[in-house]
């Protein structure tokens, strides 16, 4: 397939909306190199979470989010892509190219791209209106499609078991040396922050389903439920077949395209990464849930927010000359 020449207003354009991608702790864990027909992504050790994130799966899974993002934004622009994952195994910081091609984008594509502007992490507890199956369903085909498999937890064993591994995680997470100081450096933020999580955007009380994790300074109110109407979130589970850094990225990816088809359907979104970051709350994860037959990649939280919910503050985003290198300068 002959690449489509990539003008850097467009290029940029894309970067833009891809910067908007979720990561851990809103670290923005990456940067990107602009070619005459590709973009390249790296990963950014120097935002990375190594108390949180010492082997960083986080910080691969927040890149494949943005590398979907990219993907999104792209053909919403007429040009579709092919990647190439962690194509330099010399180099496993540069994590995928990404080659531009003539393409022309349905309108669920444009749809799709204008989601990522839309979407938001809402911690909040959701109204007990029922999720559709054939939305779920959906949302399971978005994820298989970017090599990824999202299990929805409707037993209650399997969501009082990821109850239990968030609280069992946020303990041992708290005897991690330098993990509150970590916490405390990239939450708590003004709403005029360009990454980190802001106060705002955490609520007071925890009061749902599945634990939120202790952030820094919760300001945000909590949603407002009705008369003995309880959490409604329908809690999934994205998993890989393995568990290497490609599966990592591609978990990202379907991550990404899951909470932007669930956007479009109206939902609120939470990715919830806590369990997945100590080894005992994964390998349990992986063994009670999945019965060992695949690698747990991250939580998700779906669900309807109320009609009086208050919108959820945009969270800020670092300017697009920082994120983007000169496609001829040394790595590091």
């Amino acid at each position: 397939m002959l690449t489509a020449p990539l003008d850097r207003t467009t290029a940029q354009t894309a970067i833009s909306l891809a910067n908007r991608a979720p990561s851990v702790h809103n670290s923005q864990p990456w940067r990107w190199r602009i070619g005459p027909s590709s973009i390249h992504l790296f990963a950014d050790a120097a935002r990375g979470l190594p108390a949180t994130d010492p082997e960083g799966r986080d910080l691969r899974l927040s890149c494949g989010a943005a590398l979907h993002h990219l993907r999104v934004a792209l053909l919403a622009t007429g040009l579709a892509t092919t990647v190439h994952r962690l194509p330099n195994p010399a180099q496993p910081e540069h994590l995928a190219t990404v080659e531009t091609h003539a393409g022309i984008p349905l309108a669920e594509d444009l749809a799709l791209a204008r989601a990522i502007e839309v979407r938001r992490s809402d911690r909040r507890v959701f109204s007990s209106w029922p999720v559709p199956e054939q939305m779920l369903d959906a949302l399971i085909t978005v994820a298989d499609h970017q090599g990824a498999h999202l299990t929805v937890l409707d037993r209650e064993s399997h969501r009082n078991a990821v109850a239990r591994l968030v609280e069992r995680a946020a303990v041992q997470q708290a005897l991690t040396p330098d993990l509150a100081r970590e916490i405390a450096r990239w939450t708590g933020r003004t709403r005029g922050a360009e990454d980190g999580v802001p106060a705002a955007n955490v609520p007071k009380e925890s009061e749902g389903t599945v634990p939120v994790r202790h952030f820094a300074g919760a300001r945000q109110q909590q949603n407002p439920l009705g008369t003995d109407e309880s959490d409604g979130t329908v809690l999934t589970l994205l998993s890989t077949t393995h568990d290497g850094p490609v599966d990592q990225l591609r978990a990202g990816e379907a991550l990404s395209a899951v909470l932007l088809t669930a956007t479009r359907f109206g939902l609120a979104t939470d990715p919830v990464s806590q369990p997945l970051e100590t080894p005992t709350t994964l390998a349990e994860l992986r063994s009670s849930v999945l019965g060992g037959a695949a690698a747990p990649q991250i939580l998700l939280r779906l669900g309807w927010a109320p009609m009086s919910a208050t919108p959820v503050p945009l969270t800020g985003r670092r300017p697009l000359a920082d994120t983007v290198d000169d496609l001829d300068e040394p790595v590091g």
